[in-house]
């Protein structure tokens, strides 16, 4: 699509260099003079009919005198110029603006800067590396008002062809970063080998993807040797049953058009209709969806309930927008959604970057456009629909899950001190559990850093955090208020001593330094709160240190568990006290625990092993799906 337009996702050094120097440029002549092209326009014929200037040009008033230093327009042509475009019409017609790029805009726009494009001086785009019309129609236009030169660069910032080239800029950063051989296990079976080199060969550039398969097929090894027919089911499994792209327009407070994309990708339907999450964030893409989604479906396969698998969301990111910017975004995106959407099709959850506010959005639209009423759509804590423990389960679920495996090693998780990532949902209420569990939790972290207390957290400064988050503030202010605890800037919690860690924030944050620092600090346990938050290679860590892993998959079916819960309450018209409730998910989190713990015993994994649960939660997820797939023929 975008090919035409010259543009190369790929990006060396010598260009980063360049735009460096580019944007040094930027700040230095300050006064640039620039010849604009501002006749009829190449993108669209009717829009050739149309004069992108009209009416005559005011002087400036006494008062704007000063502010008129900063850019002055001159639209009047000369007079030979006017007779030169009545003679040659089809010739551009072209004005000398003269610039005062401001360091403000500098500042605010830092992909725009001034070069020299076959000798005259353009506004360029170091994103889209094109400049002036040939992004948008006229964006660098000035029509007579002084702000113009600003608003069109607001406008090319937001627009949809900026963003998608800084997408691929940023996924081409992230490979001089990441693009090394990726990290493959050694497979002992050339079946199994099989799969991986298929994967790759088909989604070469779907990273987090990549790596789920990779975890999934090396756990399902001892499965696949076994019958080979799995092979072929492996490889039917891995290709999602549907995958939906498409574009989420909206408008801002201050009447501005976006546009972002939307994806939901249903992995498998097998046991039942899809359940999974919808995330808001700028990194979402393609593969985080497909990533997500084939976790989910093992998580779903692997729960007490007969459920599929999905998982979508959007590059939007909600930080700073308002209640009615989000409402519009919501709707946007269900106009699209709904009809994909419904009890016996896909029903979605909460994830990064949706909560209860955005989910009432979003069954909102849904219900407005399908004229369907289904509670459990709506998430937690709606008062017409949810149950009591509906936002909490999550994460209680996590710690329910390491109480099972600590008793297990005859052990109990009061006054163990552990150390949790994250400052969502999830690791919020993982806190909260582990307080009232007699744990002595010490750290949360967000995307700038870590706090450290080594008092322990406990409900009123638990409280206090909540409340800093609610505000968008630093969790550097709650050290302000406690004295003796620390924030460390631009590192992760994992070198703190510590005996169970709880990694909550997001996939790969885990990596194997982080994996030895754990080893070294006393870990002895670790409990997946996110989707696939350790490296292959910290795995390997952990394996060769004998500690324990409770895989996402595993430990994190209690969501999946309030849900169905949700709408069994429901269908029965039941009221269910939180005691009810709470009974109820820790009886759905042991069938998990037993039901992994009984698929790694049966292909020779002993409970003690580090590898036990990891393999074993994958290999009773897989056979359930297995069946069911084989049960239906080839669909």
């Amino acid at each position: 699509m975008f090919g035409g337009l010259g543009m190369n996702p790929s990006m060396d050094d010598i260009n980063l260099i360049q735009q460096a120097q580019r944007h040094q440029l930027v700040v230095t002549n300050l006064g640039e003079e620039i010849d604009l092209e501002i006749g009829t326009g190449e993108d669209e014929a009717a829009f050739a009919t149309n004069s992108l200037i009209g009416g005559t040009t005011r002087e400036p008033s006494t008062g704007e005198h000063d502010e008129t230093k900063h850019m002055v327009l001159v639209s009047d042509l000369q007079g030979e110029d006017q007779d030169m475009s009545k003679g040659q019409p089809s010739a551009k017609r072209k004005k000398k603006v003269v610039k005062r790029w401001r360091e403000e805009w500098a500042d605010t726009y830092k992909w725009a800067y001034v070069d020299m494009k076959e000798g005259t001086a353009r506004i360029f785009c170091s994103v889209c590396r094109e400049y002036g019309r040939k992004h948008r129609r006229n964006p660098y236009g000035n029509e007579g008002s002084r702000n113009m030169q600003m608003s069109a660069l607001e406008e090319h910032n937001n627009s949809l062809l900026h963003k998608e080239a800084l997408r691929l800029q940023t996924a081409s950063k992230d490979k001089i970063v990441v693009d090394k051989p990726i990290y493959v296990k050694t497979l002992m079976s050339k079946s199994a080998g099989s799969i991986v080199e298929g994967a790759l060969k088909r989604d070469p550039n779907e990273i987090e993807f990549i790596q789920s398969v990779q975890e999934s097929v090396h756990a399902l090894e001892r499965v696949i040797a076994k019958n080979s027919h799995y092979v072929n089911i492996m490889e039917r499994l891995l290709e999602p049953e549907r995958m939906i792209v498409f574009r989420v327009p909206w408008i801002d407070d201050r009447g501005e058009t976006h546009v972002n994309r939307g994806f939901r990708v249903q992995f498998n339907q097998a046991l039942g209709p899809c359940r999974g999450g919808i995330r808001f964030h700028p990194s979402m893409n393609l593969s985080i969806a497909k990533f997500l989604g084939f976790q989910q479906t093992l998580k779903n396969a692997l729960s007490p309930y007969k459920l599929g698998g999905a998982s979508g969301g959007s590059d939007f990111d909600p930080k700073g927008r308002s209640d009615n910017e989000l409402m519009r975004f919501c709707q946007s995106f269900m106009n699209e959604m709904y009809r994909y959407m419904g009890p016996d099709t896909d029903l979605p959850s909460e994830e990064v970057g949706v909560g209860t506010r955005e989910m009432g959005y979003l069954f909102g639209q849904y219900r407005r456009l399908a004229g369907q009423f289904q509670g459990s759509f709506t998430g937690p804590r709606i008062y017409w629909a949810a149950s009591s423990l509906r936002t909490e389960a999550s994460g209680y679920g996590v710690v329910y899950f390491a109480r099972l495996m600590l008793a297990d090693m005859n052990k109990e998780i009061k006054g163990l001190r552990c150390v949790v990532s994250g400052c969502g949902k999830i690791a919020m209420h993982v806190v909260e559990k582990l307080i009232a569990c007699g744990a002595h939790p010490v750290t949360v972290s967000d995307s700038k850093g870590y706090l450290v207390d080594d008092d322990g957290f406990d409900y009123m400064k638990l409280a206090f955090l909540r409340e800093i988050k609610s505000q968008q503030r630093s969790l550097r202010d709650y050290s302000k208020t406690y004295a003796r605890a620390k924030y460390f800037d631009e590192v992760k919690p994992w070198n703190e001593r510590c005996d169970v860690a709880f990694p909550c924030a997001s996939q790969n944050e885990v990596d194997q330094a982080d994996a030895i620092n754990l080893v070294n600090a006393g870990c002895r346990l670790l409990v997946e709160g996110s989707n696939m938050p350790c490296t292959a290679e910290a795995v390997d860590v952990f394996r060769k240190a004998n500690v324990l892993i409770a895989p996402a998959i595993a430990a994190g079916a209690g969501g999946v568990a309030a849900g169905e819960i949700e709408v069994l309450r429901e269908s029965n018209s039941m009221q269910w006290s939180a005691e009810d409730f709470e009974s109820r998910l820790q009886e759905a989190l042991k069938q998990t625990y037993e039901k992994a713990l009984k698929a790694a015993n049966d292909f020779g994994y002993q409970k003690e092993s580090p590898e036990a649960l990891l393999h074993g939660a994958t290999i009773a997820a897989f056979l359930n799906i297995a069946q069911a797939m084989t049960d239906q023929g080839c669909v």
